[in-house]
């Protein structure tokens, strides 16, 4: 991968973006495009765009969203202890015993989940799962005034683990979903700025908020947006690690390229056009299937304003919403490279509609 383009991935990885609270890594993603947009521009909850070739039709949505799972202040006991809520699809089970950082209004705040040593606990029987509400985090205060000094209800809670090369072309982080997405249509919109003159399309990239948390923020830009035809780049799960049913979730392993999605919300214009600039691109695709729902942006920006034709591209991802995430840097560079392909394929007013 280009040496500024991996940097510029680590900085955006290593920058706490919990959902409702992206304005840092926001800060990052619109540092990083500025240069090769004609204009940039954020919404009123923190939705950020890249426009490149202003005016030309059809209008075209790179999107991604910029939010990570974390959790939040809810409640600090008497003796100092804080405990949570979710932002996101957090499990319980491997965050206790993380290290976090509480971005308080005042500075941030170190702290750790606790964990009660297996000398203290019962070990007849399993051990139970614990809940999110059994989590509580040491700050080392005495008491409930100290805390409240540094911290504040309503707080967001990363955990510290960082971005790392692993072996290869392995990279491991907390956050790649879905700071992969947000990276690959940056890289895209630096791609296409040198071929401008090529363009047909209008191009409009952008980073949009708490994903996370309901798919809100895709819905915001999209009506605002109103593109004739969107892309979605989000992570998928890698199944090709042990106790992982193929069977029932399908066949995707890293290091094979990005994946395409079938059915739904996907359009199968735009699925048969991505299809077409990867062969011509030699970019070896994935391909997975999906019956009610996506669970990504794609879901919600299909139907906005009576129906914006889509196509989701995910990158391959082991140990999703966990603090090891861990994916293919080469898988990854291809996103960018099939997003600039379709783009570069769009004639002048071209418009997506199923075939009947």
């Amino acid at each position: 991968m280009r040496k500024e383009s991996l940097a510029f991935l680590e900085q955006l990885v290593n920058t706490p973006s919990p959902s409702g609270h992206e304005v840092r890594g926001q800060r990052v993603w619109l540092d990083y495009v500025t240069p090769w947009a004609e204009e940039t521009f954020s919404d009123a909850y923190g939705n950020c765009v890249a426009v490149l070739n202003k005016g030309a039709s059809p209008r075209v949505m790179l999107a991604a969203h910029a939010d990570e799972i974390a959790l939040t202040v809810n409640y600090i006991d008497d003796n100092g202890y804080i405990y949570v809520r979710r932002l996101g699809g957090v499990d319980a089970a491997i965050t206790k015993a993380q290290r976090v950082t509480i971005h308080a209004r005042r500075g941030p705040v170190k702290g750790v989940v606790g964990n009660v040593a297996p000398h203290l606990t019962k070990q007849e029987g399993e051990r139970r799962v614990p809940k999110i509400e059994d989590l509580f985090i040491d700050i080392g205060v005495a008491n409930r005034k100290e805390a409240e000094k540094l911290i504040e209800i309503g707080a967001p809670i990363t955990l510290n683990q960082q971005f790392e090369l692993l072996r290869g072309d392995l990279a491991v982080a907390r956050a790649f979903d879905n700071r992969i997405g947000t990276f690959a249509v940056a890289e895209a919109l630096r791609l296409l700025a040198p071929q401008k003159h090529k363009l047909k399309a209008e191009i409009c990239v952008v980073s949009n908020i708490m994903e996370e948390v309901g798919l809100l923020g895709a819905r915001q830009i999209a009506y605002s947006l109103k593109p004739d035809v969107a892309l979605v780049v989000d992570v998928t799960h890698a199944t090709d690690y042990p106790t992982v049913s193929k069977i029932q979730h399908g066949d995707i392993r890293i290091g094979q390229g990005p994946a395409l999605t079938h059915g739904g919300c996907n359009h199968p214009e735009v699925v048969n056009r991505l299809e077409a600039v990867a062969k011509a691109r030699g970019i070896k695709l994935q391909h997975e299937a999906m019956s009610a729902s996506s669970g990504t942006d794609t879901d919600v920006i299909f139907w906005t304003r009576g129906g914006i034709p889509s196509g989701l591209i995910s990158l391959p991802n082991r140990y999703m919403h966990s603090p090891v995430e861990l994916v293919n840097l080469k898988d990854l560079e291809q996103i960018p490279e099939l997003m600039a392909g379709f783009a570069l394929s769009l004639k002048a007013g071209e418009q997506f509609k199923v075939k009947i």
